[in-house]
């Protein structure tokens, strides 16, 4: 999207709850909370748009039924209490979604999930699938599992990197402050709300407090970020507060509320810098002059009919360049093949693949969205 198109013009939505928006002060899930949520997701959903939810509160609602009173420090307990939660926080959605007739998956991810290598483009047609089904993907970090992501406990930055995994139009960041303000409010009395800004403008990070709460571990800071991330594939950052009355339906409705921080470039152009300054090159892909014509011309997929010579040692999801002919540079996008199975599929259609290879996942060597032109 243009980054100045109005937020209701907004279909993809992921959107972000915090600890402290979910929780009862470390007493467990607030389960009015969670059903005002969900009311207002459901609200959007009714509206025609697709919308993601990342949500913290697992960890806190473990902690709370193993009956601890504070936060333990060390990671084993983390992760037990973050599978313990899990059951309580997913429930609470589901059976709560099920009265507007939704449905919802639980999606458990990690960095390294994200990381644009073998688990990328898995986790891409996913959730894809999901929303295509119509279902709203309830997202989540796999704290039972990682330790880097216990440590960091920076849901923003997971909700900015499914983001760009499903090239979301709007991420909505909800805390329980207005929105970034031009200094830290505790030691400057005087600060004030930043309405409208760049994403990644350096000047952001100093406005931003680190700081947070007992149960979450992000802070404004956090969220800077992940707007700075989230603009890579051109997405607009909304970071309101979650305690404004239907401020989903409000900021959908263009109200302005908290701050803004839109991509300094369309998604066309973040996209391409994404792709082109962010991930290494693995191989090659030589086309011949019908798939180059058809690329440059329509803006279509990369079929194996296309492709006449392999040359790199990658695997599914990593970055490739397609080259013409003549030897230039004509594209580069995430393969959806190993370099050994793309050998075996080149210049065949794409019918003959699960003949080839023995079993078809994409039709596509490079899927359009996952492709740019370089030339």
């Amino acid at each position: 999207m243009n980054n100045a198109v109005p937020i209701s013009r907004c279909q993809r939505w992921v959107v972000k709850i915090g600890s402290a928006l979910l929780t009862n002060d470390g007493k467990g899930l607030a389960v009015d909370a969670i059903d005002d949520w969900v009311a207002q997701i459901a609200d959007l959903r009714q509206a025609g748009r697709e919308v993601l939810l990342v949500s913290s509160g697992a960890v806190a609602e473990g902690i709370t039924r193993l009956g601890w009173t504070q936060r333990p420090h060390a990671l084993h307990e983390l992760q037990a209490a973050a599978a313990i939660g899990q059951m309580g926080l997913v429930q609470a959605y589901e059976s709560r979604f099920q009265k507007f007739g939704l449905h919802t998956a639980q999606v458990l991810l990690t960095h390294e999930d994200l990381s644009h290598r073998q688990r990328y483009l898995n986790a891409r047609s996913t959730l894809r699938t999901l929303l295509d089904l119509g279902v709203i993907p309830i997202v989540n970090e796999n704290d039972t599992v990682t330790t880097d992501e216990i440590r960091l406990g920076d849901n923003d930055t997971l909700a900015a990197l499914v983001a760009n995994l499903v090239e979301a139009d709007v991420l909505v960041l909800l805390t329980d402050q207005q929105g970034l303000l031009d200094g830290d409010p505790r030691s400057n009395p005087s600060a004030r709300l930043v309405p409208e800004a760049l994403a990644g403008d350096p000047a952001l990070e100093k406005m931003a407090a680190s700081s947070a709460g007992a149960l979450g571990r992000g802070g404004m800071l956090t969220k800077v970020r992940a707007a700075a991330r989230a603009a890579r594939s051109g997405t607009v950052t909304l970071i309101a507060s979650g305690h404004e009355p239907a401020v989903l339906q409000r900021l959908a409705a263009d109200e302005r509320l908290g701050t803004c921080l839109r991509p300094s470039s369309g998604a066309v152009a973040a996209r391409k810098q994404w792709l082109a300054g962010h991930l290494r090159v693995r191989g090659r892909l030589l086309l011949d002059e019908g798939a180059v014509k058809v690329l440059r011309g329509a803006g279509s997929s990369l079929l194996p009919v296309g492709v006449t010579r392999v040359e790199g040692e990658f695997v599914r999801g990593d970055l490739v360049v397609c080259v013409a002919p003549g030897g230039e540079e004509v594209a580069r996008g995430l393969v959806n093949y190993n370099a050994d199975e793309s050998s075996k599929i080149i210049g065949q259609p794409s019918s003959r693949i699960e003949e080839l290879l023995g079993y078809v996942d994409e039709t596509e060597l490079i899927h359009r969205d996952n492709l740019v032109l370089t030339d």
